[in-house]
């Protein structure tokens, strides 16, 4: 695919004392020979169509915006009745419901010009219509919203902030301990709102560096009701993490003043057979009637696979290039064969499988960072400190599209894997991360063009993108528990208004209410002593298991007596296998990881039953 890349094999002609000035010529020599390779490979390539995503109108991206944060019916033909994102918006922190406010006022704005008859209401109104309600509330319960640790600062009524779901109180969202070390990653209070609280300190954060050679080992610290990662939240409940994640990036881009600018995906006409140049999706589902199941390209895996039995300990792995005319020979073969079972791969050379490889990530119709978030990844390089560029990156992985998250993923693995040879193919991860950021951020969809300095800046800070990708993977698939608890709010929420409506409906039905209450109340716990938890596991077995909890109880020490116990096909499982899994109460399903207590977590969600299953594929 021909892509528009300037000629840069020389050092850019220009003062650098303003540019990451640690990232030295030499270090930048495998970043610039990698963009020579890119575009010798691209020369005699058959010709495809360039897309130029063109600036959309004022108001429309943030149009745009709102529909993806699921609060399109704010404005529009819909805008009079915005009861459906009430509960939504009453989980906001005030740095999330400013983002959110600031978008609404634009599309109002836009709309007014544009002289449609559309009635916006302020995001002002709806939270005080919130405030009101909370106050005459029949049942007195206090729907209170999230609060962060900014609140920790304005007096002793707010010392107890927390997290409250129903009349639970939850883990508190101000951790009583002193602050955390500059190394923890605090998961528990909103990215933005920790980013409010160093700018109103008197102690100013340090800025970040240019030079990655000695990044800090960020850590997250233990969380006594577990750790959730993408892949262990249901369906319903991470479309909300998802509209959730949007705000918060959002607002943690507005507090330090960095623009966000989605760009908006455009449809092109695109192969729909093959195995380059084709959209992850098409060659996703293609790939999953040969192997149902599978979450990431055949080809790619196969490329990877054939990398590896070369060895990783190859020098130069990835920086050294095969031949242009031989890589062409092998992308037609490998079209015409790949699927058939034909294809020779002794016949492919390990530094050929790594040109491929990079071949295939670049020549995607749609970046696989993503058309709509790519300038945000790119934008990240312009966050102040490395902890605020690792909570943007967090973010913005949750909110790739699955194929995008799952193949980056996998990528960012074999990286690693790479650099754990680095001994002896130098390879280090800058050396790596040299290698790859051309491949991942130079997009011909996005049309774009800069001049020598800019784009020396940018290729210094896309370098520092994929090494921060490659160093901090393992962070990167967390979903912060202060979203985790949005959602549990907005579940405990929804469920109540679902039960009102539910006894109205059996109070017109002239059933006994009062016995209804008494039923609904007693129906989790009727068999169950207090202190103790029925563990199920419908696949495996008919019979459930009482188990006592106490305050060094796992979630792992559950599943060792479950299969210490059980005969049969639950005899036979290993660990990994199956996991224990939170079900109902104020969260669809949660995959829990082994080290969560569970008295913790009960207290967290009372009313949830707990299943041991499989992960589903």
């Amino acid at each position: 695919m021909n892509q528009e890349i300037t000629k840069v094999t020389e050092k850019p002609p220009f003062d650098r004392s303003g540019s990451q000035d640690s990232l030295d010529e030499l270090s930048m020599d495998d970043y610039w020979t990698e963009v020579e390779n890119i575009k010798k490979s691209s020369e005699n390539r058959q010709d495809q169509e360039v897309v130029v995503v063109n600036e959309p109108d004022e108001g429309e991206l943030e149009e745009e915006w709102l529909k993806e944060a699921g609060l399109s019916n704010l404005f529009g033909e819909s805008a009079g009745d915005p009861q459906e994102s009430m509960v939504f918006l009453s989980t906001l922190t005030r740095t999330q419901a400013a983002a959110v406010q600031k978008r609404v006022e634009t599309v109002s704005q836009t709309l007014r010009k544009k002289n449609k008859q559309y009635q916006i209401p302020d995001v002002r109104d709806i939270f005080a219509q919130q405030r009101e309600s909370k106050e005459k509330a029949p049942d007195g319960t206090d729907l209170q919203s999230v609060r962060t640790d900014e609140n920790k600062h304005q007096g002793k009524d707010d010392q107890a902030s927390s997290l409250v779901v129903g009349e639970k109180e939850l883990i508190p969202l101000v951790p009583e301990e002193a602050p955390a070390s500059e190394t923890d990653i605090n998961l528990e209070v909103s990215f933005a709102e920790q980013a409010v609280n160093q700018e109103n300190s008197k102690e100013k954060p340090q800025k970040s560096k240019g030079n990655d050679a000695s990044l800090p080992n960020f850590r997250l610290p233990k969380d006594k009701t577990g750790t959730t990662r993408i892949g262990d939240l249901a369906p319903q409940d991470m479309k909300k993490v998802c509209r959730l994640a949007l705000i918060e990036l959002t607002a943690l881009y507005d507090v330090l003043g960095v623009e966000l600018k989605q760009q908006k995906a455009v449809k092109i006409k695109t192969k729909d057979s093959g195995l380059f140049c084709i959209p992850l999706t098409v060659l996703l589902e293609h790939d999953q009637r040969k192997v149902p199941g599978t979450r990431i390209p055949l080809i790619f895996q196969k490329l990877i696979a054939r990398i590896e039995e070369g060895g990783l300990e190859t020098e130069g792995l990835l920086r050294i290039p095969g031949a242009a005319t031989r890589i062409r020979n092998l992308c037609q073969e490998l079209e015409a064969k790949f699927y058939e079972g034909t294809f020779n791969w002794e016949s492919v050379k390990q530094h050929d499988a790594a040109s491929l490889l990079k071949l295939f990530i670049r020549e995607l119709p749609q970046p696989l960072l993503s058309v709509e978030y790519l300038r945000a990844f790119q934008a990240v390089q312009d966050l102040p400190t490395r902890k605020q560029q690792l909570q943007a990156l967090n973010l913005l992985v949750i909110l790739l599209p699955d194929a995008n998250r799952d193949t980056l993923k996998a990528l960012l693995e074999f990286l690693q894997r790479v650099i754990d040879n680095r001994e002896k193919n130098k390879m280090t991860t800058m050396n790596v991360a040299m290698v790859m950021a051309p491949n991942l951020f130079m997009c011909h969809a996005l049309g774009l063009k800069s001049n020598e300095q800019r784009e020396f800046i940018m290729a210094a800070g896309t370098a520092n993108i994929m090494h921060l990708l490659i160093k901090y993977q393992q962070l990167l698939w967390t979903i912060p528990k202060f979203i985790v608890n949005q959602v549990r709010k907005q579940n405990t929420e929804n469920h109540k208004k679902d039960k009102k409506a539910m006894k109205k409906l059996l109070k017109k039905m002239a059933y006994d209410r009062e016995k209804y209450e008494k039923q609904d109340k007693n129906t989790n716990d009727a068999d169950v002593p207090q202190g103790v938890i029925r563990v199920q596991a419908p696949h495996l077995s008919k019979v459930s298991m009482a188990i006592q909890l106490t305050e060094e109880l796992k979630a792992s020490d559950v599943l060792a007596r479950f299969l210490s116990q059980e005969s049969g096909i639950a005899q036979t499982l290993k660990k990994g296998e199956v996991f224990l899994y939170e079900i109902g109460g104020n969260i669809g399903e949660r995959c829990l990881d082994d080290d969560a207590y569970m008295k913790d977590l009960f207290q967290l969600n009372p009313s949830a039953e707990w299943v041991i299953k499989s992960k589903p594929s």
